[in-house]
């Protein structure tokens, strides 16, 4: 693990930079499977989210395309998170005494993991140009506070845990 940084600044992000691939319990084997964009999928026009979907399962070899039109995005950490497009549980999730924590993938853990462990933290300031609620601006505030940081950073740790099991 990489050591401790002491200042974290917002690159930014938002939930829709982390959902090319999301890590997703298989409905068919419940290892962890893959939410991808489809194959062959050119991305022309409109949004990523709204782009066809894949859930690819390693495990028992499960295939499913999704082509909808509505997605429902993750609302919060009173229940289970599942994936936008098939509903499926994410894989990336613990239920800790405060709420669940949950990811999409790892890239996305891992921005979380650096906000909660740097005691400095700096927000990207609402006045730039671009992007005004980041995914970091976004988290719960039981996540934001600094009395929580060794228990947010456990449950950081048994997710990671959860993937020697995938």
């Amino acid at each position: 693990m990489a050591s401790l940084s002491t200042r974290f600044r917002d690159p930014r992000s938002t939930e829709y930079d982390f959902i090319g691939s999301i890590l997703v319990r298989c409905p068919g084997c419940a290892r962890a499977a893959r939410v991808i964009p489809a194959p062959g999928d050119s991305g022309s026009g409109g949004r990523l989210l709204f782009h066809p979907r894949r859930l690819v399962c390693r495990g028992c070899g499960l295939s499913r395309v999704w082509s909808g039109h509505r997605v429902a995005l993750c609302g919060g950490t009173a229940q289970p998170a599942t994936d936008p497009c098939f509903g499926l549980p994410l894989w990336l999730q613990v239920e800790t005494r405060h709420g669940w924590l949950w990811a999409y993938n790892l890239e996305h853990l891992d921005l979380i993991r650096r906000f909660v462990q740097a005691p400095l933290r700096e927000r990207a300031p609402w006045y730039d140009i671009g992007r005004k609620m980041t995914l970091v601006a976004r988290l719960p505030a039981w996540i934001k506070r600094g009395k929580n940081r060794a228990e947010i950073l456990r449950a950081v740790g048994r997710i990671h845990a959860s993937l020697g099991a995938a």
